[in-house]
Formats: C-alpha cells, structure tokens, sequence
C-alpha cells in the first residue's frame, strides 16, 4: 500500500509544483520544506496521517448510542387500597353495599371555611394553587365538613397551559382569562416546548408544585387519619385547545373549532403535544399517591360532532390506553361535559373504567346507551342545592330528588355526583343532606336486593 501511495505521489509531484514554501535556514519550523525531497516526503505523511485518522475513526472514534432505558412507573408508595375503598370497588365493578359519591368542586367558595382561609392567607385563587400546604388545606376542608368518598386535588385544568408558557390571570367576576392566546398556527412552533421536551422531567420543572401537592395532601391525610382515595385530575386537550386559542369560555367561543379547521395541521400538532403533557402529567400525580384519574373534557359544547371524532376522541384514546397500560390498577374517570352524546364512542374505547353524564342525559336510557362494562357517574341537579327566597330546596326535598336518581340510574356500579360543580351559593346543609341521602338510601336499596346489574 504504502510503495503504490509513493508512486502515486510521486507521479502526482513530476507534474505539480511543490505544495509547501521551501524552508528559510533562519526559520525552524514543521510548516516549512527544507528542499523539494523534504516536501514530498512531508506530503506522503499528511496524507498517510489522514488515511490512519479516517480509519481511527470508522473503527475506534464513532460515537455509539446509548441505549433507551424506559422509565418504571409505580403506583402509589402506599399500594393498599384506603380503609374506605367504596369508590374505587365501584369504579371497577367490585360488589359495594352503598353507592359512593364525591362532588365536582367539593373544595372552594361554596364553603365558609375557605372564604375565612383565602382572607387569612391574602391570596387569591391562582396564588393558592402555587402553594402546596395551602393546596393540601383546600382539598382537605370538604373532606373535614361532609363523608364523602374521595377527596380530590385542589387545582385547575389551566396548570397546563401555564407549564407550556401561556398566561393565565384571574381578573376577578369573569372566571380564569389567557390574556394571549395563540394567534396563528406558526406560534404553536415559536411559543410552545416542541414534543421531545415532555417528559417526567419537564413536568418536575414546570408542575412540581402541583405534584408535591398531591404528596403534602398524602402526608396530612396521614396525620389526619384520613383512608378515602385521592382523585388526581386534568384537563382534556381538546378543552386545553379551546382556552390557548380562545382565551375564554365566555368569548371567541368559536375560536376553538375555527382553529381545527383553518389550521388543522397545526391543530393536529397541538393536540399531540398536549396529549403527552396530559400523559406525563397525571402519571406524576399517580405516584405521588393519587389512587384514582379523572380527566375533564369540560368545554365539550363547544365542539360539534364531527370535530370531537376527529380531534377530540383520538386523544382520549391515546391517553386512556397509555395510563392504563401504565397503571391499571388506578381507575380511570372521564367527563365530557356537554358532548355526553358521545360516551357511547368514549365506553367503546375500553380504557375508562367510569363514564360521567352530564344533566342532559337521560337516566333511564344511558346505561344501554355506554354498555354494562362501566361504572356510571353524576347527574345531581346543583339547583337542588341552593336556596331560594320561596324556601323550597331543603333536606326534605333534597332527599327526594336524590332518590329519584338513585332509582333512574340504580345504586349499583354508580359513583353519586353532580351533573355540573358547585357554583359557590350551595348551602352546605343542603349538601350535607345529598351526602347522607345517597348513602343512607343506597344502602336501603341494596339491602332490599331490590336492584341488580
């Protein structure tokens, strides 16, 4: 190899002039030729040298990949199910001998307790949810005033966004505002983390708060002697589509969809991008210790039929399949609010263990409408729980309408809810009597074997 390579260069050399000046004798130094010989052989060296460095580095220098080590999700530290599982044996279709309940928006305004605490603190909602000792008092409170069967984490559906870098403020009497929302599709690419950057670690950094929430709640759960399970939640991506585009749920309402529509590529990569936030975000709060999932399509209305098929439902697949493939021993709860015209298509997924309903559905008819595989979930009228100037919703009364429901739906794979959260004016006696209705003639139900499913 080497005599073929001197004859070439030196063919090479006969018709070229030397490449390198000749050497000063003043001069001592490796870029330099001493005389026409020195060149050549200086030359047949640079070039074997760069012959061994390219073969140095096929063999020895290329880089090699390490290997993907796929992370181990584990469910809660504390794997046994709480002293009162009622609703997690509902959730999974386990025998109950009364039907369980919880209520959408149990902890906040509608309860002394937190007014008094809000001026204590001097914050204001957003504030709160920032805090995580104060996150575990607000959650803690319903539970302290009503036996009801789970407490749930006291956040918003909005985290989200404000991980991803949008705003949100809460100016007061409007509800939560995006003051700016996503104006085109190019911001999805220049305002938001691209979909390589979620992970467990991004949302340590962007919603760690939220999680070492969930385990301070843990923690005083412990201290308190409270056994129920601990709801984690999140919003739906569709919802979350609707606000960063939209800014509200009382303006622009028909951003949202404009949006699928216009810019369905850039819909398409949104939706994916906060399918996977959804993904990781509620897997952390699974092992931080939350028991049981519930994921809010809350602005459902706000999307035809259509649309929810092709851009809505395929996410709640996708996040359905991951977090039961994940954890499947954690029940996994969905809401779509104002489009439960679809739970039929959501049941068939075969990843939600329980299917809420809104107050639009009708009773009698919804549990030949999702299947017999699932445990339904609400619809208590609200109404029924604030007073009026007529006094005509009292405890009476409240156990009334909460009997009529139990009898429409049967108490059994039933978990007892609303089919819309506290607003703020409920009484918390007439809430304390929905409770005790519920349990009290559930029970009665069952122990008359009066229902079967």
């Amino acid at each position: 190899m080497r005599c073929l390579l001197l004859t070439t260069v030196s063919l090479a050399y006969a018709f070229t002039r030397p490449s390198l000046p000749i050497r000063p004798t003043s001069v001592r130094s490796n870029l330099f030729a001493a005389s026409p010989e020195e060149d050549l052989e200086m030359t047949i060296k640079i070039i074997m040298g760069s012959l061994e460095k390219q073969n140095t580095n096929d063999i020895i220098e290329t880089p090699t990949a390490a290997p993907v080590v796929a992370k181990t999700y584990k469910q809660p530290a504390i794997e046994e199910r709480p002293r009162n599982d009622l609703m997690m044996r509902a959730a999974m279709g386990e025998t109950t001998e009364k039907t369980p309940l919880w209520l959408f928006r149990q902890a906040g305004r509608h309860l002394p307790e937190y007014r008094e605490y809000k001026d204590q603190t001097g914050k204001n909602f957003l504030e709160l949810l920032s805090d995580p000792l104060c996150v575990a008092e607000c959650t803690l409170q319903p539970i302290r005033r009503y036996p009801v069967d789970a407490a749930i984490l006291f956040s918003d559906i909005l985290v989200i966004a404000e991980a991803l870098g949008i705003e949100v403020t809460m100016p007061g009497g409007v509800g939560i505002q995006v003051p700016h929302p996503l104006k085109d599709a190019k911001e999805v690419d220049t305002r938001l983390p691209g979909l390589s950057e979620i992970s467990p670690a991004f949302i340590e950094d962007k919603l760690g708060h939220v999680v070492e929430a969930v385990r301070e709640i843990r923690r005083q759960m412990k201290k308190e002697d409270i056994s129920i399970p601990l709801i984690g939640f999140s919003a739906a991506p569709w919802t979350l589509l609707f606000y960063m585009v939209g800014g509200s749920s009382k303006k622009n309402t028909e951003s949202g969809v404009q949006w699928l529509e216009q810019n369905t590529e850039a819909s398409q990569k949104l939706l994916q991008l906060l399918t996977k936030v959804v993904i990781e975000y509620m897997s952390a709060q699974v092992e931080a210790g939350c028991h049981m999932l519930q994921i809010f399509e809350a602005m459902g209305m706000m999307i035809d039929d259509a649309n929810f098929e092709k851009f809505a439902l395929p996410c709640l697949e996708e996040m359905g399949r991951t977090l039961k493939k994940r954890f499947p021993d954690t029940p996994l709860m969905v809401f779509c609010r104002g489009k439960c015209s679809a739970n039929d298509k959501v049941a068939a997924l075969g990843y939600f263990d329980v299917i809420t309903i809104d107050g639009s559905v009708d009773r009698k008819s919804v549990r030949s409408f999702v299947g017999d595989k699932v445990t339904l979930q609400g619809n208590y009228d609200p109404r029924e729980l604030i007073p009026n100037a007529e006094n005509t919703k009292t405890p009476e009364t409240v156990r009334e309408t909460a009997r009529e429901m139990l009898e429409a739906l049967g108490p059994n794979r039933l978990i007892a809810n609303l089919g819309e959260g506290l607003g703020g004016n409920e009484s918390p006696e007439l809430v304390q009597a929905f409770v005790d209705a519920i349990h009290e003639e559930s029970a009665l139900m069952m122990e008359k074997k009066k229902y079967f499913f």
